[in-house]
């Protein structure tokens, strides 16, 4: 592991989760000169957080699918790359070269290679009272118990998927056994899921793992309202409670803490930012990058591996990374003559296997429509406080496009610039107009993607920064360089 002051590298690896070591490591061991940039200040993504120090004691809470990532942050830790932790990169242009920031200072790289590994974040889940304190997700949830060992107790966890089953159970391994499961998965979801199950059975190891989950909820008797609709937080100044209904009746539960979760989606903040094509994926129901059987994107050069190019999981993930570091490999003529780049790649057909039960989960956990299109009350945009009812009467005026949304209500201008709100606001256009998410699209997202300190960018001279001399040249080409104007 190694820093080094000439910024001109063979490849450049955005996060330094699963997939972006994995890529990273076999890049470097066939000689290329690697660098990773990631906003945590250790390897591992948001599946091995602080695996360097949970390898530890609390190691067998997480279990197994956790603890086997020690072995590949270690083999990453050893690599001879260089590894730019706690910076975070805010551009990538069109001739490869790489904006960041960390400690205060803005910096800049260029790479002939660009592999993007920033993973999933979880789907957004507004309901009326997600914003009240005391309400948060069962990925921060988790965070905290990697990190500094805190676990909520008396927790309500509320939504659907494997992960919430998970967290049901760390925490009662932790000694903070959930009050309750308000399980949004409805009946329908069953009969849809059916229609996989054949594929789906060479990944019955996911299955069984599942189920594995749920009998352990079951005997440490954890209540688990099934079909809940109609959540709603309740509280003035904190949380206080959630009520919901289930089984046909209405269920009140007194609570200080509730963790939902609905599933994770592809981050493609920086892919669109980049210009990248992006397709619909009706069952993910999500937006992902479009890539090639080889995972390169539609620039040439730039890669896409992990959860950010489509949700898979973190073996999934790290055979990915292995997958793109070839293809890379290959096209700057390094150890090429070890690379199979076709459709006979043994990687391809062990990613294909791993990835045959995804269409069966994707159908068993799809999102509740309150999730996707909430109550009018709901607040959508936490940071500009747009709630869904505004988001709606925009549109009955005649504002169908999410962009003029956007501009209307300030959605997706906060310090989050639509992570939180994005799909939501596309959702509530595609269910009040009647028109697919294809033709809804999603947010114009400009650069920086992540907020930028003045200072910091102030850091950078013309010298080392190409978007800044387009504008002390005068460059007149204000509709192509706005993205630079924020």
């Amino acid at each position: 592991m190694l820093e080094q002051s000439n910024m001109n590298f063979d490849v450049c690896v955005i996060g330094a989760g699963p997939a972006g070591m994995a890529a990273a490591v076999q890049c470097a061991i066939a000689g290329a000169n690697v660098m990773v940039i990631d906003e945590q200040t250790q390897p591992g993504g948001q599946i091995y957080r602080a695996i360097q120090e949970s390898g530890h004691p609390h190691g067998h809470i997480f279990g197994p699918d956790y603890l086997r990532g020690a072995k590949l942050v270690k083999t990453f830790n050893q690599a001879n790359i260089s590894y730019f932790s706690g910076a975070t990169l805010w551009r990538i242009d069109s001739d490869n070269a790489v904006y960041w920031s960390r400690d205060g200072k803005a910096q800049k790289a260029t790479a002939k290679k660009i592999i993007i590994a920033t993973g999933a974040i979880e789907r957004p889940f507004p309901f009326s009272g997600w914003t009240l304190p005391g309400v948060m997700t069962a990925g921060a949830c988790q965070i905290m118990m990697k990190t500094s060992g805190i676990v909520p107790k008396d927790a309500i966890l509320v939504g659907t998927g494997p992960l919430l089953y998970l967290l049901a159970v760390q925490m009662s391994d932790a000694g903070a056994t959930p009050k309750a499961i308000v399980d949004t998965q409805q009946s329908a979801s069953y009969f849809k899921a059916a229609g996989y199950w054949l594929n789906a059975w060479q990944g019955r190891k996911y299955i069984a793992k599942g189920l594995t989950l749920l009998s352990k909820i079951h005997k440490l008797g954890i209540k688990r309202y099934t079909s809940s609709t109609h959540i709603e937080a309740l509280g003035s100044q904190r949380l206080e409670g959630l009520t919901f209904q289930s089984s046909g009746r209405t269920v009140e539960l007194k609570g200080e803490t509730v963790l939902a979760h609905i599933g994770v989606i592809p981050n493609v903040q920086l892919t669109r930012t980049m210009g990248l094509e992006h397709v619909w994926d009706s069952l993910q129901v999500c937006w992902k990058p479009k890539l090639d059987s080889n995972n390169m994107s539609s620039r040439y050069g730039v890669f896409v591996a992990g959860d950010s190019g489509g949700i898979g999981g973190a073996l999934v993930a790290e055979l990915q990374g292995e997958l793109v570091a070839q293809n890379t490999l290959q096209d700057l003529e390094l150890n090429g003559n070890l690379i199979t780049k076709n459709n006979d790649n043994p990687i391809k057909a062990i990613i294909n296997k791993e990835l045959s039960v995804r269409p069966f989960l994707d159908a068993l956990y799809t999102p509740p429509k309150q999730a996707l299109t909430p109550s009018d009350q709901t607040i959508v945009c936490r940071c500009e406080e747009v709630t869904a009812k505004q988001i709606r009467d925009h549109v009955d005026q005649g504002a169908c496009g999410i962009n003029q949304i956007k501009t209307f209500t300030r959605c997706g201008m906060g310090p989050c610039q639509g992570r939180h709100c994005g799909s939501t606001v596309a959702h509530i256009i595609s269910d009040k107009v009647g028109i697919s998410m294809e033709k809804v699209g999603y947010y114009r997202l400009r650069n920086p993607i992540k907020p930028l300190k003045l200072g910091e960018l102030a850091s950078l001279t013309p010298a080392n920064s190409s978007f800044i001399k387009k504008y002390n040249k005068g460059n007149t080409k204000y509709e192509q360089d706005t993205e630079t104007a924020y």
